[in-house]
């Protein structure tokens, strides 16, 4: 062995005491633990404050588990069906993540206990506030401590511990998403695997301000539940943030500034409080020697941070104009839900969100709404202006009505230019209006899908690939007669009038001195007949679902609702899983 390799092995060299694992629950083999370290193992941990018993299982997620936007609103919460349902998920700390729920019915919750493949936490458990997590880490997502309202319950995926007093809860929480807590479960349990036990153990320290501890964790708190209330998934989600409250002139671009500066604001709060409660919790576990209390930009878990959301591995640049433009998009799926009554701007939270709700509903909420839905929840997404109601004509009336006239032009050039900054590629010429005719018509429904994971709420029916009809239909105002609709107010319309312009078209074409122009009349005659035909397919289908008149069970989740129109809907193989 050469004298190099020789010093190799002994700076790699560690000097353990055996007695030294036994004081580390489970006598893991951490030789490389300080004596500081190990000297937390004798404070009071996270079981002292916590309870926790079981695991839920419902050994059928398809028939009992949801998205929270699938169902009728009104059957969602304590004492009610559908209980809200923790299955760990990204990697986000404080709160968030609470999208699915779980059928708590009493038959649901029979069968729970029954079924020998089912598991049920004790009813002591339910209704209690806790902190859950996504059980499976890795190095650039560790694990991340959320609070667990008492509306809620958990996945075996997304365990959890509960408290019975309010500021135990935010102590452990704060200490849970503390760098010491990192490093602990680290030595715990090495593998990807967090467990319960695991958590539990945590220490907690005892020469520490309980009290300013818990008043920097609720403030973290309200910062993180204001930032995933801003998001269409959420289900406390009151509007865009780019919506004017009243009827005032407003400059959109400016918006989006004065908002962009905010959220810059709050992510630069959430730092300096994360790293303060790091600071102290450092300090307390006498552990200045060995963490630091920084917290990297992409580890503060707001969705208005881009260095979360996007990743760190981009310019500056690129991570404002992805903002940018998914900012703007939001705000387009915003437009269609107040078009659709599931929003309105001039109220917060959600309007029509019940099954077999109607406008009288909506009217009843709201007598004298500034910007009205749809009448019939159906709005078309053609690349021509076929229809005056159609999705992008409605667009336009959503930013005068809410933005003022002063601006509408600049508004709508704002709104065009920042879609195009990914969303779509430019095209030169092209008019603010009709840039976002494109994106509706090619990219929104795309979008739609991802935020929806899979379960969209508005339902694109489809002529097929030359998209000679498509129109958005909003599942919770669909009704036994809305095909029927579907058909006499828009397709059997739209056949009539592309027969018309196919006939123009060929007398433009017979009337044309220019062969260029003549070749691109041919060309788009040749289209029109491709979506004359596919029309007429559509049509003939549609008849015959219309005839059937099909109702839907809320209940029964998109997936199988989504199933009964066969291959009328786009993306029908994707949302339903069948291939």
């Amino acid at each position: 062995m050469s004298q190099q390799e020789t010093k190799d092995m002994v700076r790699h060299f560690y000097r353990a005491s055996a007695a030294d694992f036994t004081k580390i629950p489970g006598n893991p083999l951490a030789y490389w633990v300080s004596e500081e370290l190990v000297s937390t193992f004798k404070l009071d941990n996270v079981s002292s404050i916590s309870i926790s018993n079981g695991q839920n299982k419902t050994a059928d997620n398809d028939k009992y588990v949801r998205f929270h936007w699938e169902v009728s609103a009104k059957s969602v919460g304590i004492g009610r069906k559908w209980f809200f349902y923790a299955k760990g998920g990204e990697f986000r700390k404080w709160a968030g993540n609470l999208e699915c729920i779980v059928d708590w019915s009493d038959q649901a919750r029979a069968h729970y206990r029954k079924d020998p493949r089912c598991r049920i936490i004790p009813e002591e458990l339910w209704e209690l506030e806790g902190i859950t997590w996504s059980r499976v880490s890795s190095a650039s997502a560790p694990s991340a401590f959320r609070y667990l309202p008492a509306d809620a319950t958990f996945d075996m995926v997304g365990s959890s511990v509960f408290f019975r007093d309010e500021d135990d809860l935010l102590f452990a929480l704060a200490a849970l998403n503390s760098p010491i807590s990192k490093v602990v479960l680290s030595i715990l349990n090495p593998t990807v695997d967090v467990q319960v036990k695991d958590v539990q153990n945590v220490p907690l320290p005892a020469k520490i301000d309980r009290s300013l501890i818990v008043s920097d964790a609720q403030r973290i708190l309200r910062l993180v539940n204001d930032d995933w209330n801003s998001y269409e998934n959420a289900w406390m989600f009151c509007k865009s943030p780019l919506i004017c409250d009243g009827s005032g002139q407003a400059n959109l671009e400016q918006l989006y500034e004065e908002v962009r500066t905010g959220w810059k604001e709050k992510v630069l709060e959430l730092k300096k409080n994360e790293e303060k409660l790091n600071g102290l919790f450092i300090e307390a576990y006498g552990l200045q020697n060995e963490l630091n209390s920084k917290v990297p930009f992409d580890q503060i878990t707001l969705t208005c941070n881009p260095h979360y959301r996007y990743g760190s591995d981009r310019s500056d640049e690129e991570l404002e104009t992805l903002l940018k433009c998914d900012t703007l998009k939001e705000l387009v799926s915003y437009a269609i839900g107040c078009m659709m009554g599931r929003y309105s701007p001039d109220r917060t939270g959600l309007i029509l969100a019940n099954d077999g709700e109607t406008l009288k509903d909506y009217f009843d909420q709201i007598p004298a709404p500034r910007f009205a839905p749809d009448d019939d929840a159906i709005l078309p997404l053609t690349d021509q202006e076929w229809f005056t109601d159609d999705a992008t004509n409605r667009a336009r009336e959503f930013v005068r009505v809410v933005w003022g006239d002063e601006h509408l032009q600049e508004n709508l050039d704002f709104l065009a230019e920042s879609l195009c900054l990914h969303a779509i590629k430019p095209k030169r010429g092209e008019s603010a209006l009709d840039t976002i005719r494109r994106y509706l018509s090619t990219q929104f429904f795309t979008g739609h899908m991802r935020t929806y994971k899979k379960r969209p709420i508005y339902w694109l029916f489809s002529s097929g690939k030359h998209k000679a009809f498509e129109c958005l239909v909003y599942l919770h105002r669909y009704n036994e007669g809305t095909l029927a609709r579907m058909r006499t107010e828009y397709v059997i319309p739209l056949s009539a009038k592309l027969n018309a312009y196919a006939e123009k078209l060929e007398q433009d074409k017979d009337a044309s001195s220019s062969a260029a122009e003549t070749k691109r009349l041919e060309k788009e005659v040749a289209t029109l007949n491709k979506q004359q035909t596919e029309l007429a397919e559509f049509d003939e289908k549609l008849r015959h679902y219309a005839d059937q008149r099909i109702s839907l069970d809320l209940d029964d989740g998109v997936k199988v609702n989504y199933g009964k129109f066969g291959d009328l809907l786009a993306e029908d193989k994707t949302v339903t899983g069948v291939k």
